[in-house]
């Protein structure tokens, strides 16, 4: 018997008999909150209201229940003929308990084979994430995203047990985040994008919302300021803190083929290069204007992590780029956060010690990554893992889509984006060393929700499984059965409005 169409793969899972039959009658008690949840879940893919009563169903009763005392974010699914029970050990492990039964939910025909009504099949699942922080990340600063679809991105990530929003919010095409101690960052350096499209920039009650909207789907928000390269918007705002452009031949090259204009100092920017901006490392300016930027960012932000960029920043000398990233890890170290930043500045010396790592090379390293992301472990922080070839998201899936790139190995298949384990990535760091897995979507090329949807889905999917399950070689962890769990899934998604690629290599369901 096949495994029910589940993503991620459960740790345990296992059919019992009879299935469970979800009507209107059907009571859905316990827990408020994720009684709620349910219920919209149930609607959007039912287009009724099953689950609607409130006291004992004639056809059964789900049961939504706390039991604190198991491993954080886990939960346990029972169903039978009579009754369903989800009970999490804690309001995350519940909310991710309901998100597995929404994908259980099924169809049935009829004798006349018309559909019939709505059932749960009989299972027995005991789960739980095998890495804590599982993320993905969605660059609003090669072309702005609002509130509205960073909420629908939130949706579409906590419905596959992600528990991070990583939001790029500044780069050298705009600056995406109000700061009432620099004001001018978005007053002059917001209003533009990639390809001269529109720009924009978060208010702070903005960016308030989005972190409540997030923390109601148990998402934490973790902003990212890159420095000290990728900074060319900041001269547009305080030119006094950036060093002129480094034009170098790679720059020259990714305008000439994806057009644009080389930087100039001072100007908006609105092409594709990177690696020719940098902040003045050593002046004291730049010291006030990162107290201020990061100290103002970390009231803002209630979770652990704030961001700190720090990967090609080729503009800036191997010395003066190890000076600053020690002095701007200690700076957020000693507001009470615990630094993220781009695998690069594992190069640097006397880094923040609780520095977290974000690995962005390929499955099989190239040029020395890997020895600069085992620093951060040696150091005794962790590595989030985001291999580009694996799961960068604005890869291409297929060689003649608009949307995406393909510097990262070429087309991503699912299959690449799946065939992957984190802990064989690095080596000699295993999964005590991994604090997790980020997606990350860049957005040169991706305009609005329908070209998130249309690059994100599937393989979103893989990225979720890689940090949620249990490793390859278990059961059920393989390819032949994430593509039929996958494929199964068409009909939830597109009840739930999610554009996704039904990509060919996947067979696809259909009510």
């Amino acid at each position: 018997m096949p495994t029910p169409a589940v993503v991620p793969l459960p740790a345990s899972i296992a059919r019992r008999g009879a299935p469970f039959p979800v009507t209107a009658e059907t009571a859905i008690a316990g827990d408020a909150d994720a009684a709620a949840h349910l219920r919209t879940l149930l609607a959007a893919r039912t287009g009724a209201a099953p689950g609607s009563a409130t006291g004992s169903g004639s056809t059964g009763t789900i049961a939504l229940t706390i039991a604190p005392g198991g491993a954080p974010e886990s939960y346990r699914l029972t169903a039978d003929a009579t009754a369903v029970t989800v009970t999490g050990a804690d309001a995350a492990g519940l909310f991710y308990g309901i998100q597995t039964l929404g994908q259980l939910l099924t169809k049935t025909t009829g004798t006349t084979g018309t559909p019939a009504g709505w059932e749960i099949p009989a299972v027995e699942i005991d789960d739980a994430p095998r890495f804590a922080y599982r993320g993905v990340m969605l660059d609003v600063a090669r072309h702005f995203h609002g509130v509205d679809t960073v909420k629908a991105f939130i949706d579409r990530a906590a419905s596959l047990k992600f528990n991070a929003l990583h939001l790029h919010l500044t780069d050298d095409q705009g600056w995406r985040l109000e700061l009432r101690s620099r004001p001018e960052l978005t007053a002059k350096a917001s209003s533009t994008s990639v390809g001269g499209d529109p720009g924009g920039f978060f208010t702070q009650d903005d960016y308030r919302e989005i972190i409540a909207y997030a923390a109601a789907r148990h998402l934490i928000v973790v902003p990212e300021i890159d420095l000290p390269g990728h900074t060319h918007a900041i001269s547009l705002a305080y030119p006094e803190l950036s060093e002129e452009p480094v034009i170098s031949d790679q720059v020259r090259e990714i305008i000439r083929r994806y057009g644009g204009e080389l930087p100039v100092h001072g100007r908006p920017f609105e092409s594709m290069a990177v690696g020719f901006s940098s902040l003045k490392i050593h002046d004291e300016a730049t010291s006030a204007f990162l107290a201020d930027v990061l100290g103002e960012l970390a009231e803002l932000t209630p979770g652990p992590y704030l961001h700190l960029g720090g990967d090609e920043c080729l503009g800036t000398s191997p010395e003066d780029f190890a000076a600053f990233m020690q002095r701007v890890t200690t700076l957020v170290a000693g507001l009470g956060k615990t630094p993220i930043t781009w695998h690069e500045a594992g190069a640097a010396t006397d880094l923040a010690p609780t520095t977290v790592g974000q690995y962005w090379g390929f499955v099989s390293p190239v040029g020395g990554m890997d020895e600069k992301a085992r620093a951060f472990v040696r150091g005794g922080a962790q590595l989030i893992l985001s291999p580009a070839d694996a799961i960068y998201l604005d890869m291409k899936f297929d060689a003649d889509s608009p949307l995406g790139l393909t510097w990262a190995r070429g087309v991503t298949t699912a299959q690449r984006a799946y065939e992957w384990d984190p802990a064989r990535v690095i080596e000699g760091v295993g999964d005590a060393g991994i604090l997790g897995v980020e997606a990350p979507l860049w957005t040169e090329t991706v305009r609005d929700l329908g070209d998130i949807d249309a690059l994100v889905f599937p393989r979103v999917a893989a990225a979720a499984e890689a940090g949620w399950s249990p490793a390859p070689g278990s059961a059920g962890r393989t390819w032949e059965s994430f593509r039929a769990r996958v494929g199964a899934l068409g009909p939830l998604w597109t009840s739930l409005g999610i554009g996704f690629t039904p990509l060919p290599e996947i067979d696809w369901a259909t009510d």
